[in-house]
């Protein structure tokens, strides 16, 4: 064989070793993009501010609440209206890892108004960090007249104790399959946004990640520096600032991209053409907005994930009927021991929290999801029925009013 034929193999083997190189590289990312189960790439560095290694070992979640210490505390905003305070465990053991996006419940202890006795209060707050294995952060915003927001501002410092639940939570982040994500954010529902966000940026996630976040102005804002240094350092996060009501300090351009309220104009605008993954976290008002929107705009109920504030009358237009509809159609009465009052379920509610509020019943209640207990309520007589089995412990002879619907005539303790 001649010289110039040797090197003419070589490099023909050499060429079909690249191609079969890069064939196998698109083999892997395709099969990435369609498996669920499979592993993101490599972790880049890390996003968040809170230390401590992600979870290698992770621990059991816990049943109940478990003391935990404040180690830390640090004011978020230029207002000082947003506190987050980082929490470990007083019995130190791995904490058990948790989705971004997902909530802890706190309960307190409070004077009950009366001077004489005490009230156990329970919130829930989102984790504002991606997953660590030795403590947890929560961002607070002290709400005027909130009792626990305002006794956690104004009472709990470092070393303080609080009781805490395991994290819980039915709106999270998911990584798999593969696409761009979308997280929308109002106020301080960019808490989980913030969970989310970490994780994906420190686990080396590819996708392009955009955030729309709606703030009064730069003062209100929750971690903004922080933010447009992460905007800066991953070139596959797009941040986008929208100020309602901006201060004349706050530059257009520099401290924020849009003035006004999100909508799906800005979104339509601003995103290209692609099928995204969407979370939204916010007042209800933003989310009657934009979840209807979206789906008008054609996006899948499969592609919107949401949490709202407070109680919730947010009704999806395509969304699936349950199951057992059919006995929607029955109506039950639902009687109320220690008011007297009696109410009629007709289906009209998503369920018995939001026909008892509906009524002006005032009822304690927190996560809105089945997660706290919050809402607990002692069956007098009747049953309920859940279209989700709830998260929290449920005591024999009680049910949560949040998830649950009656399933024959009903008589609550309230």
């Amino acid at each position: 064989m001649t010289t110039g034929a040797l090197a003419l193999l070589i490099g023909t083997l050499i060429l079909v070793q690249i191609l079969l190189a890069l064939w196998l590289k698109l083999r892997r990312r395709h099969a990435e993009a369609d498996n669920p189960a499979s592993d993101i790439t490599q972790p880049r560095a890390p996003t968040s501010q809170q230390s401590g290694a992600a979870p290698q070992e992770s621990g059991a979640a816990w049943t109940g609440f478990r003391a935990f210490r404040v180690v830390k505390r640090e004011i978020e905003n230029a207002a000082g209206d947003i506190v987050s305070f980082y929490l470990a465990p007083e019995q130190p053991m791995p904490l058990p890892a948790y989705k971004p996006g997902q909530f802890l419940s706190v309960r307190v202890e409070l004077p009950d108004g009366t001077g004489s006795g005490a009230q156990t209060l329970t919130r829930c707050y989102s984790l504002s960090d991606r997953p660590h294995n030795d403590q947890y952060r929560i961002s607070v915003k002290q709400i005027p007249g909130g009792q626990v927001s305002t006794h956690l501002h104004e009472q709990i410092t470092v070393g303080s104790r609080l009781m805490v639940k395991a994290p819980s939570g039915a709106f999270h982040l998911i990584r798999k399959p593969l696409r761009p994500q979308v997280l929308i954010a109002g106020g301080i529902g960019i808490t989980p946004m913030l969970s989310m966000l970490y994780a994906l940026l420190d686990q080396g996630y590819e996708q392009d990640i955009w955030l729309f976040y709606g703030a009064r102005n730069g003062r209100e804002g929750i971690m903004l520096p922080r933010l447009r240094e992460l905007a800066e350092y991953h070139p596959q996060f797009h941040l986008n600032l929208c100020f309602s009501r901006p201060e004349p300090e706050d530059r257009p351009g520099i401290d924020f991209q849009y003035a006004g309220h999100i909508d799906t104009a800005l979104l339509q605008r601003e995103l290209p053409l692609n099928r995204y993954r969407f979370y939204l976290c916010g007042p209800t008002a933003l989310m009657e907005n934009l979840v209807p929107g979206l789906e008008a705009l054609g996006v899948s109920e499969a592609d919107i994930h949401f949490e709202a504030f407070g109680p919730s009358t947010l009704k999806r237009t395509n969304k699936t009927p349950r199951p057992d509809s059919t006995t929607e159609s029955q109506s039950w009465p639902v009687n109320f021991q220690r008011s007297g009052k009696s109410l009629a379920w007709t289906g009209a509610h998503e369920n018995l929290l939001s026909l008892i509020e509906a009524e002006g019943i005032a009822v304690d209640t927190a996560c809105r999801s089945g997660s706290c207990g919050s809402c607990q309520t002692r069956i007098e007589s009747g049953s309920v029925i859940y279209d989700q089995t709830p998260d929290a412990e449920v005591q024999e002879g009680h049910c949560l009013l949040c998830v649950g619907r009656p399933g024959s005539d009903l008589s609550l303790g309230l």
